[in-house]
């Protein structure tokens, strides 16, 4: 069984460093890749250089260990390469041909070569290289030469005495190894945006862990343990990152009660900061990062992200996608894995008011604020649960509210969606409430029949199923959400999907 050997090339940010830097970062980039590889239980043999890494491993686990190595923040792309010997530019050209002689027959083709190491000893430079090998491949049956498009390149890589040969450059994600530029914490909620920033951040160096601030129950919890579980296992190689989670609920019905509805969003977004950055000191980390973008959001105009920052002047907070578009972020979701776990947690919060605003005075956030108990934030910040995310099992620790895909005999149908969407179309019968509404009033539902809740995709409704379920009641969520309604009014004769308006049925 044959070994297989990859080059390694490190980031461009390798080589604007100092040399003590430089060097610092290279062991850090070593042990992550050494990490990730063992957490795999990938066998291998590292072999470094100044400006290269050469891994090998066996046959069975050389896509694996590619693909890993691909995703450890420092490398800038990975290549499978044959490693031969030479003495004399003739030798080099037979070993180019035999090597890629059979894959330009008849094909348009290019030779890149470069010299490394000490050049001085090498004799000749690439552009000579380049020529007589790619002479060679057209005597041997090559079919044209072509700088521009070639549909195959001849890659070829000169030190002194060794000589790799490989066709395809595997871009990595480059960036910086993950714990050369310190920790921080990064406030998560399972959604799209907080995700991203967490990686975008990782890619540049940072070392994260994550404060979840629970607002929506067990359901909540295992929606954000599943996406952040994603991030530590395939892009966090060289530490144990740990999720906090606080449990803001109760703070959050106080919060209810005494702020004007205009400015809930700004307080909650001010408390969960302060939250982050309780964790962040506690810690000694050296930042917050939150999924900000500019203009999203109500709560993200600049004047109010402004208000929200005075919330925690001590600690910086980094905000990496303030000038992405949502397609921007949806993008980087789905190639980093995650984009699939956040569609299914999309974002929560019961605090949503009519009309919330979009130009907060601080004066007047500080003005409602003052009526909250913040002590009470340091108790919740002091009773978190903290997860190690690589050991953790999410449907263990937040098993999820029981679901049905039809509705029992006598059960209520509680349609949780907005008004707007309930009115364009719900499953005939089916009563409407919002969840604030709802988690108000449900202590008073009748509780001699099955209840069944349903939303857009099934964290409201596991939310108030899982309250509900504790109080004493019946109740499921219907599984599938919106989609889920849709498909049981279909196959019970009850609507005809393709009537529907496309913005309703999609």
């Amino acid at each position: 069984m044959s070994d297989h050997l990859f080059i390694l090339r490190l980031s461009g940010d390798f080589y604007t460093k100092a040399r003590k830097t430089r060097m610092r970062f290279f062991r850090r980039l070593a042990a992550n890749l050494e990490a990730g590889l063992a957490q795999h239980g990938i066998p291998y043999r590292l072999e470094k250089t100044w400006s290269r890494m050469y891994l090998e491993t066996p046959e069975p686990t050389a896509a694996l260990a590619a693909e890993i190595a691909g995703r450890v923040f420092g490398i800038q792309s990975v290549s499978e390469v044959q490693r031969r010997s030479w003495e004399r530019l003739e030798d080099l050209v037979a070993l180019g041909v035999e090597t890629f002689g059979e894959a330009v027959r008849g094909r348009s083709f290019a030779v890149r070569a470069t010299r490394r190491g000490e050049r001085d000893r090498i004799g000749f430079d690439s552009t000579r290289m380049e020529s007589a090998l790619g002479r060679a491949l057209l005597d041997a049956g090559a079919g044209r030469v072509d700088l521009s498009a070639p549909e195959v390149t001849a890659h070829v890589e000169l030190e002194p005495g060794a000589v790799h040969f490989f066709f395809d450059k595997v871009r990595g994600h480059g960036g910086l190894p993950i714990g050369v530029e310190g920790r921080a914490v990064a406030l998560v909620s399972g959604g799209f945006d907080s995700a991203v920033a967490s990686w975008l951040l990782l890619k540049r160096g940072v070392q994260l862990d994550y404060v979840f601030c629970n607002l929506g129950g067990t359901a909540h919890r295992l929606g954000v343990l599943k996406v952040m579980k994603r991030i530590a296992e395939q892009w966090s190689y060289g530490y144990s990152p740990r999720l906090h989670e606080v449990d803001l609920a109760p703070l959050v019905a106080e919060l209810r009660e005494k702020v004007q509805p205009h400015h809930w969003q700004i307080v909650l977004k001010r408390l969960i900061l302060r939250a982050g950055a309780s964790v962040a000191h506690r810690g000694g980390r050296l930042a917050v990062i939150t999924g900000d973008a500019i203009g999203q959001v109500s709560s993200q105009t600049l004047q109010n992200l402004a208000v929200i920052s005075q919330a925690s002047p001590a600690i910086p907070i980094l905000r990496p996608l303030l000038g992405f578009n949502k397609e921007e972020i949806l993008e980087i979701a789905r190639r980093i894995g995650i984009y699939e776990l956040s569609a299914a947690v999309a974002e929560y919060c019961d605090l949503m008011p009519p009309k919330p605003t979009t130009r907060a005075a601080l004066k007047d956030v500080l003005r409602d604020e003052g009526a909250l108990d913040f002590d009470r934030l340091d108790g919740l910040v002091d009773a978190r649960q903290v997860f190690e995310l690589r050991q953790v099992d999410p449907e263990a620790v937040a098993a999820p509210v029981p679901e049905v895909d039809r509705l029992p005999a006598g059960a209520t149908l509680l349609d949780l969606r907005a008004a707007p969407a309930y009115r364009s179309w719900h499953y005939p019968g089916a009563l409407h409430l919002d969840l604030p509404q709802a988690l108000a009033a449900y202590r008073s539902f009748a509780r001699d029949r099955a209840y069944v809740l349903v939303c857009e995709v099934g964290l409201k409704s596991a939310h108030l199923a899982e309250k509900m379920k504790e109080a004493g009641f019946e109740a499921y969520q219907l599984k599938g959400g919106l989609k889920g309604l849709m498909e049981l009014a279909e196959r019970e004769r009850k609507a005809d999907l393709s009537l529907l308006a496309p913005a309703v049925r999609d």
